[in-house]
Order: C-alpha cells, then structure tokens, then sequence
C-alpha cells in the first residue's frame, strides 16, 4: 500500500509543505508566510499551516486522511512546553496522522547530515544550534540568543560592527573603513549623524547591513575580518556546548552549517571549524545544499520506521525539480 507523508517547515520568514510518496518523489508543495507562533500568534500559526498543506494536498491529488505520518519544524517550538500547544492547534485542523514536531533547526540537521543524526549550527537573521545522536537524544542550546549570551546572526554581526565604529569615532579602537560604509549604507551625513541617527531612531540597520561588514572584510579591512572572525567562534562554541551534551568529543559526525550568514565569507565556516576541531576534531563540516523541509518529510518518514537515508538524495532532488518547474526560488539556508 502507498504510502505518503507530509512536512512543514515553519520558519520566521517563511512556511513550506511537501508530500513525498514512500520511494522519495516530492508530489505537492505549499508556500506560505511566518507561522511563528511569536510573531502571528497561535492563529497566525494555524492559518498557515492550514494554507501550506492546503495547497500541497491540492496539488498530490490527496486527502488529509489519506497521510501515513507527518512531521514539522516550526520556529518558536522552543521549550518541552510549546508542543502541546503546537500539537492541539494541528489536531484541531484535522491531521490525526503520526506526527513529530520539532525545532526547525533539527530538520536542517536531518535534511543537511549524510546519517540523518550529528549537529546544526544556524546562522541566519539569529542562531540556534540543535544536534542528536545515533539513538535520536537530542542536545541543544536556548536558542533565546543575546539574552543568553548565545551570539551568531546576522543581528550579532553588525552589532559587533558598530561596536568598532563607535569605538574608533571615540578614539578607543582603531580606524575601520565600516565607518564610512555604515554612513553611506543609511545615508547619514558623517559617523556623527550615523551615530545620533541611530541613537535617536532616525536611522535603523536591518538584517541586510550584514553585507556592510562582509564588503569590508572583502577589502581586508582588519576590523571587519576580526568581527567575523568573532562570529564564528561563537557559533563553534555553540556547537562546543551540544558536542558536550552528546559526548561526541571523539566521534565522526555531520556539522550541518545552515543559514545565509555563511554564504557572506568563508572566513564564518572556517572559524567555526577551528573553534570545533579544537575540541571534536573528527567533525566534518558540510553545508545544507537542501530546502530544510526535506528533514520536514524525513522525520514524517521516522514516525512510521521508514529507513529514509536511501530516500535523501531523491527527496533533495525531487523538491528541487519541483521548486523549479512552479517558479520558485527557494533559498535553502535561511
């Protein structure tokens, strides 16, 4: 008997769903805005939801009733507290399959490991780092960032860049060419209206003024280089933390990398590698090539003990054929 299963990626800026047939070919796919409970609510949550699959079923010619399993990544899913509410709202929709939810850091890992097991460090808009062992234990940082003394975004970055800004304007640090970009990023006078401007709330630098910093550290400015090299080894010493929780000091594992803050210089992935290989030298650092909701579909496939790593290279290759066929740009790393 076929069999079919569903997963959704909720994430802070976008949702997807895809439905996969038991052999890996990818045959409906949804798309949609956040679902992220902090940000919508719980009925934003479901709206989405309901929207995504909607339109996956639609296009697999399915019924709700006729899925083998199901399994989701959602942003926010945070605490052991926020899956029975998760869980209720989804019921209440009508999906009575086997169901997994998790953080939409884990499905990155499933999606991005060659094992299906290993660890994800995020670095996208904020970080977050989630891994598991063989036997499916998990470990995990907050993921509550600055609050936590958890740095490793974007947001993280250009903080850390204005810190030297401010710093050389007062004569505290040393002269950086980001002075000088940060003013004509937002338009400001000189760095003493960037500085008021941004005191004042004249002026705001978004998640895309990370690329002030990747620009200078391309033209070997010290400082900017120096910031990401700071980033770096504070997302490997997320990975440090969860290497700890999972005892895989002396183990070969998948270091999945995910999210756009790494595509901006290479100088992000190799500090990362060599703040972890100081204390997991047998870590391997792979990149997510993949849609994260390929890992969505994968722990859909767990709920039922389906053997999915044969199915991965399929799946991956199946949604990116679709992807491409409606029209659909789909960034695999946000």
């Amino acid at each position: 008997m076929k069999q079919y299963f569903l997963g959704v990626d909720v994430g802070g800026s976008k949702c997807h769903a895809v439905i996969s047939d038991d052999r890996g070919t990818v045959l409906g796919f949804g798309a949609g805005h956040t679902g992220n409970h902090e940000m919508v609510g719980y009925e934003g949550f479901s709206a989405e939801v309901k929207s995504v699959t909607k339109q996956a079923l639609t296009m697999a010619g399915l019924e709700q009733n006729e899925l083998t399993a199901i399994g989701m990544g959602i942003a926010g899913l945070d605490w052991p507290t926020d899956e029975p509410l998760h869980r209720d709202v989804i019921r209440r929709l009508g999906f009575n399959s086997p169901m997994g939810l998790v953080n939409d850091a884990v499905i990155g890992l499933i999606a991005g490991s060659r094992t299906g097991w290993g660890i994800s460090v995020v670095a996208g808009t904020g970080s977050n780092c989630r891994g598991r062992d063989q036997n499916g234990r998990e470990g995990r940082v907050s993921g509550v960032g600055r609050w936590s003394g958890e740095y490793g975004g974007a947001g993280d970055l250009i903080r850390r860049a204005m810190h030297s800004v401010t710093k050389a304007w007062a004569c505290r640090g040393p002269e950086t060419i980001l002075s000088q970009k940060f003013v004509e990023h937002v338009g400001a006078r000189d760095v003493m209206d960037l500085l008021e401007g941004l005191s004042r709330e004249r002026y705001q630098l978004n998640s895309a003024a990370v690329m002030v910093v990747f620009e200078a550290a391309r033209a070997q400015d010290p400082v900017a280089l120096d910031a990401i090299r700071w980033l770096g080894s504070e997302l490997g010493d997320l990975a440090i933390g969860v290497i700890r929780q999972l005892h895989f000091e002396d183990v070969a594992f998948d270091l999945v990398l995910t999210g756009s803050v790494y595509k901006g210089s290479p100088l992000v992935a190799e500090s990362v590698g060599e703040t972890v290989h100081e204390v997991a030298p047998r870590a391997t650092l792979v990149r997510l090539t993949a849609p994260p909701v390929v890992g969505a579909v994968m722990l859909a496939m767990e709920q039922v003990k389906v053997d999915h790593i044969p199915l991965r290279e399929q799946l991956i290759r199946s949604i990116n054929h679709m992807l491409a066929s409606e029209g659909y740009a789909v960034e695999p790393n946000e």
